[in-house]
Parts: C-alpha cells; structure tokens; sequence
C-alpha cells in the first residue's frame, strides 16, 4: 500500500508552502535554487544563515523525537515537507548529512551522552557534518578500508592516520564522523570502527578536488595524529560496519521525494528550452522526454511504496533499487539535455570557465552513476541483500 496524504496532511503542506514562501525572499531571494549537485560550492555563508532561519522556525530534523529538538513529523509529514521545500526553490541543505545521517546514527546507535553533545548543533543550525567513508582504495569495496585509529595512552586519545577522498563539503563542514581500522590484525569489514572528530584541529588537512564542472565541492581528508577522544567513538570498538550500514540505511528515506523534485524542476526546464529551440518537434526528442516523464514518475512512486515499509518505520526492499534506479534516470536525463542544446551545448561563455545549468547537469551526472557505490556495487547488493542470493566469492582477506 502506498503512502496517503490525509487532510491533516494537506494542512500542513499547505503550513510547509506558506512559511517557504514568506522566507525565501530579502537576503535569501538570490540563494532560491542554488547549491545543489554541480552547485554546492556556492552561497555557503548564505546558505548557513537559511539553515538557522530554518532551525528558528522548527523546520529541521522534522522526523526526529520531540526530546531531541525534532516533531516527531510522520512519515508523510516529512515527505511532504521535502516536496515543498523542492518546489519552492528552496537551497541545497548544508545541514542535510548532519540532520538526515549523523543524527538518525546517533539516536540509533550512539550514547545518552553523544546525543547530548551533538544533536543540538544539528537540529540549530550551528554545526555542520561531511561524510569520511571512502577512501583511494576503498570506494564502492567500503570494507577495504586503511585510514587508522590508534589508541595513545599517554594523552587518552584515539590518533587518526590516513586518507579520505570524495568528501562533500568537507571545507564547510565543523566535524566528520570516520570509519576507521581499530585493530590491524583484522581484514575486511570486521576491525572497524565508527568516530565523530572535529575538523579544526590539528592533523587535519582538507584539500579541494577539482571538477569537470569547474567546481569543488568534494574534497580529499588527510589524517596524521588527529584526535578524539574515547568517549567519541559509537559504539564499542569493532562495531564500525554495524554501525555504517545502519548509517547507509538512513540515506535512502523520506528526501527521496524530494530529490525528485529537484529532477522535476530539470526535466521542466529541458521542456522548456525544446519548445523555445523547435527540438521539440522532433520525433525522438519528444519521445526521449516522454520516457523521462514515465522514468520519473515510477521513481516516485516506487518511492511511495519503499516508505510504506514495516510498522516500525524501516523501509521495505525496494530500497535497495532506489540508487540504481535514479543514477540511471539522471544520467539519461543529462545526455538528453545536451541534445535539446544542440550546438549550444558547447558553447561556454567567454573568460572564466562559466558553464550554465544544463551544461552542469550533464558533466555532474557522469558521476551519479560512480559516487555512492557503483552500478556494478549496486546489483551486488540487490541481489544479496534484497533477493538473498548466494554472495559473490571474494578473496580470505574479505571472508566472513
């Protein structure tokens, strides 16, 4: 059964419509649609400021408890708060992996005690997360990870050495939780641990990545005798993989929708542009959008039906296709954007390399497919995980 959106419900998406509209206009008017894939890099200090403003008017982490700064928002509820947020152009959230990732880990997983040194700063505004999950050789294979943990006596710390890469907005971020080997005599997932490390120390060296969109968004994270202390691992020691596919579970919830309504305002736009350029008259381009509008539609209510999980709020197996699924769609989506272009598609404007909206979508997209575990990674974990198919051999060092 899918999702169903009560009158109460329509209440309050009409609550959620009103406040954006109110509050996305003055000093947040020029940041409407900006930072999102391809953009995150600009407006940080703008876009910090639209997340306190949020956070005062108790719209962040709407799904957490009540006891933690959250509504307890239903599920519908936060489905359609991130529908709304999309439609009105809201900005891309700075304080996304913080609210939907870190804290959904620690109100899960972590102690009384980390909950209340970290939860406040998420749900205010105050302090923004990034993610420290893979590494130079270790990125869809995330049980293959090197960066060490090692436990110093003489100070009480655990000291941090090695490398992270492919760190979303590390350079605004305030802390990173890391996946890290605890104990050396172990191979593959188990040895592994779960940390929360605050950026603006010493033995922390965080360094851009240049895109083929011209931006940086991603970052590479060096490590060498940064420290944390005992009590800021998660769990107990070896209990890192529990603890990140927990973590990984959180990704594929109720901002799905939303997404897709970013994906909305894309095809919408590419729509516009075939009509203005005449593409749109052409046999195969009308049936290529066509078949994104189909393709977009059945994400969403695949979606529907992942979120209409069990009775205990954990999303039904269809989960699992969801990545495949939108990488896939989006990518296309790109490609398709280029051919309504048409000769246009090439042209950048003169000086700085300066690439408009669709131009930044197609280069973006040929990573969708990569980030976040591979396609290839994906159908290894449909099949395992959601089929329960035999896995596939792997060499001693990743035995069970």
């Amino acid at each position: 059964m899918l999702l169903e959106f009560s009158q109460e419900d329509e209440r309050f998406r009409d609550e959620v419509a009103t406040w954006l509209t109110e509050h996305l206009i003055g000093q947040f008017a020029d940041i409407r649609g900006r930072g999102g894939p391809g953009d995150e890099h600009h407006f940080v200090r703008e876009r910090k400021a639209w997340e306190r403003c949020l956070a005062e008017g108790g719209w962040t982490c709407l799904g957490w408890p009540e006891q933690w700064g959250g509504r307890s928002a239903t599920i519908e509820q936060q489905v359609i708060f991130n529908e709304e947020y999309a439609r009105a152009g809201g900005p891309g959230r700075l304080g996304h992996i913080g609210e939907t990732l870190t804290g959904p880990t620690l109100l899960a997983f972590g102690s009384d005690d980390q909950k209340r040194r970290f939860l406040p700063g998420i749900r205010s505004g105050q302090a923004f997360w990034c993610q420290g999950y893979s590494e130079p050789s270790a990125g869809s294979d995330l049980s293959n990870i090197k960066t060490r943990a090692v436990w110093d006596a003489e100070t009480a710390l655990w000291r941090f050495y090695g490398q992270k890469v492919w760190t979303s907005l590390a350079h605004a971020s305030d802390f990173i939780f890391v996946l890290a080997r605890t104990d050396p005599k172990e191979k593959g997932h188990r040895g592994l641990s779960f940390f929360l490390l605050p950026l603006a120390q010493e033995g922390i060296d965080i360094r851009p990545i240049k895109q083929l969109t011209g931006t940086a968004e991603f970052n590479e994270v060096f490590f060498d005798g940064a420290a944390c202390g005992a009590d800021d691992m998660v769990g107990a020691p070896g209990d890192g993989w529990r603890v990140a596919m927990g973590l990984l579970d959180f990704e594929r919830g109720v901002s799905t929708l939303g997404q897709q309504m970013l994906f909305q305002v894309e095809l919408d736009e590419i729509i516009c542009i075939a009509r203005a350029n005449g593409t749109a008259r052409q046999p195969a381009v009308r049936q290529r959008i066509a078949e994104a509008h189909i393709g977009l539609r059945t994400l969403r209510y695949n979606s529907l039906r992942m979120l209409s999980g069990g009775e205990d709020g954990s999303l039904s197996r269809e989960a699992v296709i969801y990545k495949l699924a939108w990488s896939n769609w989006h990518r296309n989506l790109g490609k398709l954007a280029m051919d309504v272009l048409g000769p246009d598609a090439e042209l950048v404007e003169a000086g700085p390399y300066e690439l408009n909206r669709l131009q930044s979508l197609f280069l973006f997209t040929r990573a969708d497919t990569i980030y976040g575990g591979t396609n290839q990674i994906q159908r290894n974990l449909i099949a395992e995980r959601a089929l329960g198919m035999p896995r596939e051999p792997r060499g001693d060092a990743a035995k069970e």
